[in-house]
This record gives structure tokens, C-alpha cells and sequence, in this order.
């Protein structure tokens, strides 16, 4: 919690104001995500107050889809989710908003040249899920792009922002933090099958079948997991060193959820959400970090 009544008394009030979003947008990702926000605590203050302002944005966007108000129908929500991306590419132009998380957001991309090249398919993936319930191939390809690489590239942006040709450096690690983000997108597919099919009514394994005795569908989207996890955990020692070790410590979460998803089923994951004890997390990040943020060397098969 931020006291105003305290070492904020002395900033200008502009600052004050900065400062009260930067809160804010990390109380966001402390209500949210306990993997991803512990990971983060091992980023340099800089950087971690930067990736806590894209998450804010992203979370912000997907309750406005995904947990409406009561009384809120689809086009109250696409008018809702028109007016933050509005407010979003203001913000961008001025550097400033009435919103706190919007505000905290545009400070971070203009600082760490986020785009609207960036922003635009967050936006559109996120009113597919207002407009689409299947998806085919392409459009789920489309969907994860918007929904999870760009958000991997703008936590790029904000590691490589003190670098000084972070353009060349942005342009060498793109396809590594593009296959972090899906990474991240298909194993919360997985884990969220039940209340995504069930829920929300929606589908995004396209593939899959419910009834397959074999589960091989399940196993190829294992498999997808694993060749993104190898192909990111390829880029994660070029990092910055201030970056390094939380990037690691997350993609180590996220592989052992995806081996923990590796022995489960499609019909066990729809009743039970798959999740990491709290203290298998402390001892995941514990490593990453006694690793000095060299991921586990995974195995051919995918497995530690």
C-alpha cells in the first residue's frame, strides 16, 4: 500500500501521481498472479515496475472481457474494452490519464518505445473473445499473437530499455520472448480448459477431442509447449544480468506446470485446475536464481 501521508508529502504532485500508479498497477499484479508476480520480484526495480505496468493493462483488458458486471452483455463489454483501448493510444500521445493503469502503462511504453504495433492485436485478440467462441488454426494463431507474444515482446521493451542498441538487441531476442508468451498462453489453455469450455464457452484447442481414449491431442499441445519453453530458454542468457534470472525463475513455473499438465488428462484438468504448491515455487525460484538464470536443460521428450 502506498502512504501518501509519507515520503510522497515531498514529490511534486505530478510525481506523487506517477508514483500512485505505479502502485497500483503493482497491487494489480499481486492480486492476480502468484508465479508470474513472484518471479518478478527478482527483476531490478526499474525493469519490475515496468513489466508490473504492461501486466496491469493486460489484466485490466481481460476482466472487462472475462468478468463482466452483472448486467454487462457482450456490447457493453466491447464498449467498455473500445474506450480503454481509446484511452490507452491518449495516453500514449500525452503521457498522461485520469486512469491509473493507464497512466502507469503509457509511462512505461513511451520510456521503453512500446508501439501501437504492439498494442493494436493485444486489443483485437481480446475482442475475439467477445466475438468468437471456435477457432480454427489461423485464428487461433492470430489470437495467441495478440493475447501472449506481444505481451512477451513488451516485457522485451522493458528489459532491453537501458541497453544501448536495444533495437539490434530487441531484433535478436523477438522470436525467444515470442515463444515465452505462447508458451505461457497454451499452458493457461490447458489449465483453464474446464472453465473456458464450460464457463465462458469457448474453445481454444482446436484439435481436441474430449472423448479421445489416447489423449493424443493433449500430448501434441505438451509437445508445442515444450518446443516454445527450449526455444525461449535459448534466449534467456543473452538477457540483461537485471533481467536474467526472473525471466528464468518464470519459465521454470511454467515448465514444471507443463510437466505436472504432462501427467495429467484432458478430463482431470477440466475438474481440477493444475497448480504449483506454494513451496515447489519458492524452491523453482530459489534455483533459478543459485543458476544465476540459466534454465534447466530439458530433455528431448520435454521432461527435467
Amino acid at each position: 500500500m502506498v502512504n501518501t501521508s509519507g515520503r510522497l508529502d515531498s514529490l511534486r504532485p505530478y510525481l506523487r501521481y506517477d508514483a500512485v500508479a505505479d502502485a497500483s498497477a503493482a497491487l494489480v499484479i499481486n492480486s492476480y498472479s502468484s508465479s508470474f508476480g513472484l518471479a518478478t520480484r527478482l527483476l531490478g526495480h526499474s525493469v519490475r515496475v515496468d513489466v508490473h505496468n504492461i501486466y496491469a493493462l493486460v489484466r485490466v483488458a481481460d476482466e472487462v472481457v472475462d468478468a463482466p458486471r452483472p448486467g454487462h452483455d457482450v456490447a457493453e463489454r466491447r464498449r467498455e474494452l473500445d474506450l480503454l483501448e481509446e484511452e490507452t493510444y491518449r495516453a500514449l500521445r500525452t503521457g498522461a490519464s485520469a486512469n491509473l493503469v493507464v497512466h502507469a502503462f503509457a509511462r512505461t511504453a513511451r520510456r521503453t518505445l512500446i508501439g501501437e504495433e504492439l498494442i493494436t492485436p493485444f486489443f483485437a485478440s481480446m475482442r475475439m473473445d467477445l466475438d468468437r467462441a471456435q477457432h480454427d488454426a489461423d485464428s487461433l494463431a492470430a489470437y495467441i499473437y495478440g493475447s501472449a507474444e506481444v505481451v512477451g515482446l513488451m516485457c522485451l521493451r522493458a528489459f532491453l530499455a537501458a541497453e544501448p542498441a536495444r533495437e539490434f538487441r530487441y531484433t535478436e531476442l523477438s522470436a525467444g520472448a515470442r515463444h515465452l508468451g505462447a508458451a505461457f498462453q497454451k499452458i493457461n489453455f490447458l489449465r483453464d480448459v474446464g472453465d473456458d469450455s464450460e464457463g465462458l464457452g469457448r474453445d481454444y484447442l482446436v484439435g481436441r477431442r474430449v472423448d479421445d481414449p489416447a489423449e493424443i491431442t493433449w500430448q501434441h499441445w505438451i509437445a508445442d509447449i515444450d518446443d516454445d519453453l527450449a526455444a525461449a530458454a535459448a534466449m534467456i542468457p543473452s538477457l540483461p544480468r537485471r533481467s536474467r534470472v526472473a525471466v528464468c525463475a518464470a519459465h521454470d513455473l511454467f515448465a514444471e506446470l507443463t510437466d505436472r499438465l504432462r501427467a495429467s488428462t484432458p478430463s482431470r484438468a477440466r475438474a481440477f485446475r493444475v497448480r504449483v504448491p506454494t513451496p515447489m515455487k519458492l524452491r523453482i525460484v530459489a534455483a533459478a536464481a543459485r543458476r544465476r538464470g540459466r534454465p534447466i536443460r530439458r530433455g528431448a521428450e520435454g521432461q527435467r
